[in-house]
């Protein structure tokens, strides 16, 4: 127990603020070893010793937005989910021959670890995809893998290597040991999948620092003035499109033309439309809208796909609030899904979104490239989070993004980290967290399809499903024994 506690504690250290890539594989060892041999309950136990040193650390940061009962909650989730998903790793252990060879026993624990990491990225209320292992690995020197296998396929090839080094070691023979090393030589100097240059895009983007967080003191309209004082400075430059974050206008200008007027000007001044983003009320749903703001109000719109429950809806809420009313009480908001595409079109660019939590969905980043995006705007709105982690884990996410597509990102945030991201997952700009910020950058555009967005799920969903069917065959297999070796002993 205290060792998989151990390597839950080393996990959390692979994603930022430290995000020292390596200690993802000796956690993901540590992890593997105690399983071995263990029983179903004994793997459930380690299981969970494993998640409880890991999860709660790492998302301490609910404890900022509602407090400690939310942080809890997600958090023993999570590592219940874990737990579940270390039975059929130990049982792999247990009935796999002692001979089976240090490729296929990887790949087969490697395949139960991505599954367990889609169940608890779907399930329940679309799931939670925030801490899978190759999201770790963006400043790691397999990060390129993404652009071909996606996140899922890098998660896999984690484990795959860490269990690799196991089972050369528990064959014995030093020269197996080779077999996964030259096999992480290789993938590391595989480059990723190119994309094709298509020109450049000049955005302007601002970082308001506004009173921007659930429970900030404000009057109406405070965050909308503090993002027009902090655009002044863009103003009269020259631009292709000028980016505003998450809940940069604080009332509905589909609704309020005040606030729309305010918007027209925005534009005449910018010479250029704004993308920006607003709760809008449209019959009787309420969304989360990220709105392309032209000479013509807001031709092209996206509702956010997947409200975060908890946060931007409450799902049952009858029942929660039977549980704790005061707590679900303070969450007023019930944001409806959106259904229209992530995806808008400035001049001849597409552009692909995400709105804050939507970026760590892999269908909502396919659909915009699928759909011909050029680049990527993410907006967010991290001011519930100041001063915690999360907002660094997102933008690790929306790096991974930039690779896996072979895309631009712009990640633009109300109270920070803003970044601009090259295709290749590097910091083109940045702007720290809790500074007013308005620059403007070139960020390249390319077209062409990489693998890991052509192919979507499905080698994470084969490998996982294969996994499976190999561990309910290895199961049959050996009952199958258990009656011949009884026959034997009494003869």
């Amino acid at each position: 127990m205290p060792t998989a506690m151990a390597g839950g504690l080393i996990l959390d250290l692979a994603y930022p603020a430290v995000g020292w890539w390596p200690a993802a594989f000796v956690a993901v060892t540590l992890g593997l070893l105690t399983l071995i041999g263990r029983s179903v309950p004994g793997a459930l136990g380690v299981g969970l010793a494993f998640a409880v040193g890991f999860f709660p650390l790492h998302l301490i940061w609910v404890d900022e937005f509602l407090g400690p009962l939310p942080w809890i909650a997600l958090a023993a989730l999570q590592a219940t989910l874990f737990a579940i998903g270390a039975v059929p790793i130990a049982l792999a252990y247990r009935w796999l021959p002692r001979q089976a060879g240090v490729v296929l026993p990887p790949l087969l624990v490697a395949g139960l670890w991505t599954l367990r990491e889609l169940v608890s990225g779907a399930w329940p209320y679309t799931g939670f995809p925030w801490a899978r292992i190759g999201l770790s690995q963006v400043d790691g020197p397999f990060a390129q893998i993404a652009s071909w296998t996606g996140t899922g396929g890098l998660s896999f090839l984690v484990v795959a290597l860490s269990a690799s080094a196991i089972q050369a070691g528990r064959a014995r023979e030093p020269r197996r040991g080779l077999i996964p090393l030259a096999a992480a030589v290789v993938l590391a100097l595989l480059p990723a999948f190119p994309t094709t240059p298509a020109g450049e895009l000049r955005i302007g983007w601002v970082q308001a620092n506004g009173p921007s967080a659930y429970f900030d003191e404000r009057a109406s309209g405070d965050i909308l003035a503090a993002q027009l004082a902090a655009t002044e400075t863009l103003l009269g430059q020259d631009m292709d499109l000028l980016v505003w974050p998450e809940g940069s206008v604080d009332s509905d200008p589909l609704n309020q033309p005040a606030t729309a007027a305010v918007l027209d000007d925005v534009v005449r001044r910018a010479e250029a439309p704004v993308l920006a983003n607003a709760a809008t009320q449209r019959g009787d749903d309420t969304h989360n809208t990220s709105l392309l703001w032209t000479w013509e109000g807001a031709p092209q719109m996206h509702d956010k796909i997947n409200p975060v429950p908890f946060g931007e809806y409450v799902p049952d809420r009858w029942f929660y609030e039977a549980i704790a009313p005061e707590l679900i009480g303070l969450i007023q908001r019930e944001y409806t899904p959106g259904a229209n595409p992530p995806l808008v079109t400035v001049g001849n660019v597409a552009l692909g979104l995400a709105i804050c939590f939507d970026v760590i969905y892999d269908d909502v980043i396919r659909a915009g490239a699928l759909g011909g995006a050029q680049a990527y705007v993410f907006q967010t709105n991290n001011a519930d989070f100041r001063g915690t982690d999360e907002n660094l884990q997102q933008l690790a996410t929306a790096r991974m993004r930039a690779i896996e597509t072979g895309r631009s990102v712009a990640n633009i945030s109300t109270t920070g980290t803003s970044q601009l991201i090259a295709p290749d997952g590097t910091v083109l700009d940045e702007a720290a967290a809790g500074t007013t910020a308005a620059r403007i950058g070139d960020i390249p555009l390319r077209t062409g399809l990489t693998p890991a967005v052509l192919l979507g799920p499905w080698p994470t969903a084969i490998a996982s499903g294969g996994a499976i069917l190999a561990l309910l065959l290895l199961g049959i297999a050996r009952r199958g024994r258990a009656p011949r070796l009884e026959q034997r002993s009494f003869s």
